[in-house]
C-alpha cells in the first residue's frame, strides 16, 4: 500500500489551491491548517524555495466515526495534502496522505470504513482536478 498518493495538476500552485479546496468542499472537506513552506523556510531560515504549501483537510462526518472507532487516530487527522510546484511553475504536485494507512497501522476494524470513504472522496476531489501521478 502506497502511504502517498500523487497527483498532476496543470496550473500554477495558487490557482491549483483555489481548484482543489473547490473540490474538497464539493465533498464534504474543509482545511483546517495551512502551512506556507515556503514563507516559512524564508522567515525563519532565509532560504527561498519552490512554493510548497501543507492542506489539513477535514470532513467532520468521516473525522468523527474515526475517532468513535479509535480514539488515538485523532493523532493523524486532519489528512495531510502537501501542494508544490512540479516540474515548471504551470504544474503542480498534491500529494496525499494515503487515509487506508491509519487504519492498517491501528489494526482496528472499525476504521476501514471511515479511510476508505476518506479515500474514495480525497481521490475523487484531487481526480477532478488532476491525474494520478
Amino acid at each position: 500500500m502506497k502511504p502517498v498518493l500523487c497527483y498532476k495538476i496543470s496550473l500554477p500552485l495558487p490557482e491549483a489551491d483555489a481548484k482543489v479546496r473547490e473540490s474538497l468542499k464539493a465533498r464534504g472537506f474543509g482545511i483546517l491548517t495551512e502551512v506556507d513552506v515556503t514563507e516559512t523556510l524564508r522567515q525563519k531560515l532565509g532560504i527561498e524555495t519552490k512554493p510548497y504549501k501543507i492542506l489539513g483537510a477535514c470532513n467532520p462526518p468521516i473525522a468523527h466515526a474515526a475517532m468513535q472507532a479509535e480514539a488515538k487516530v485523532g493523532a493523524f487527522l486532519p489528512c495531510g495534502i502537501a501542494l508544490y510546484e512540479g516540474d515548471s511553475p504551470a504544474e503542480t504536485v498534491a500529494c496525499l496522505q494515503n487515509p487506508a494507512v491509519i487504519s492498517e497501522v491501528f489494526d482496528q476494524p472499525g476504521l476501514r470504513a471511515p479511510a476508505d470513504e476518506a479515500l474514495s472522496k480525497l481521490d475523487e476531489a484531487l481526480r477532478e482536478v488532476g491525474t494520478a501521478a
